[in-house]
């Protein structure tokens, strides 16, 4: 009995341990601080961006940023109040219904809502995830290839990482390589990050741990 109790006392002391371990969501270890990561999203509320054209963005009680179609299924933009030239990024997120989505990068908003700038796909699967688009200008800079498609798991958290350094972009979905060019035109500005709603889709995702750090 005396050493079962042990046992007992054991186990749950090391599962104790394991819960104090865990990192919790939107927050940064010592170690990435003292890297020079930050926060973009603090998991309680919108400080630090803004929004453009239509769509619903709001923080849920898990401190989840959610992006959902407004009324109108028109275009929409989440932006960072900041500008960002060289960083490296870092996020995840989760498709809970399909639609087409993206991260843009060294971007900025005309008018209502018309971007201008480059985006990293954020879609269903087979529709290019991690790919590189120009927005009203050049189109695909570069796609995915189809075997790397089943990279993305539907339903279910994603990290998408991207880094950019001058004129060289380079994407991760997964911890697995997607795209990686150079590309003058968008190494010559700088510009907003922004998590897009594509028009005419009824759906919703949600971003957390959403971390940047300038290069």
């Amino acid at each position: 009995m005396k050493r079962i109790i042990i046992l007992t006392v054991a186990a749950l002391v090391g599962l104790s341990a394991c819960k104090c371990n865990e990192q919790k969501n939107n927050t940064l270890t010592k170690a990435e601080i003292a890297d020079g990561w930050e926060l973009l999203f603090n998991g309680k509320d919108l400080e630090g961006w803004e929004g453009a054209g239509g769509g619903k963005w709001s923080v849920d009680q898990e401190g989840n940023l959610v992006i959902e179609s407004g009324e109108e299924r028109e275009y929409g933009y989440l932006c960072t109040t900041r500008k960002f030239m060289d960083f490296d990024f870092v996020c995840e997120f989760n498709q809970i219904s399909d639609g087409n989505s993206g991260l843009f990068f060294h971007s900025f908003i005309e008018g209502y809502n018309t971007v201008n700038g480059w985006q990293c796909e954020v879609a269903p699967r087979g529709c290019d995830t991690g790919g590189i688009y120009e927005s009203y200008g050049r189109g695909w800079l570069i796609q995915i290839p189809d075997e790397k498609e089943d990279v993305l798991k539907e339903g279910e958290w994603n990290t998408l990482r991207l880094r950019v350094e001058g004129d060289h972009v380079q994407t991760w979905l997964n911890d697995v390589p997607m795209a990686d060019i150079h590309d003058e035109k968008i190494g010559s500005v700088d510009g907003q990050m922004m998590l897009q709603l594509h028009e005419g889709n009824d759906f919703m995702v949600i971003w957390r741990n959403i971390k940047i750090k300038e290069l």
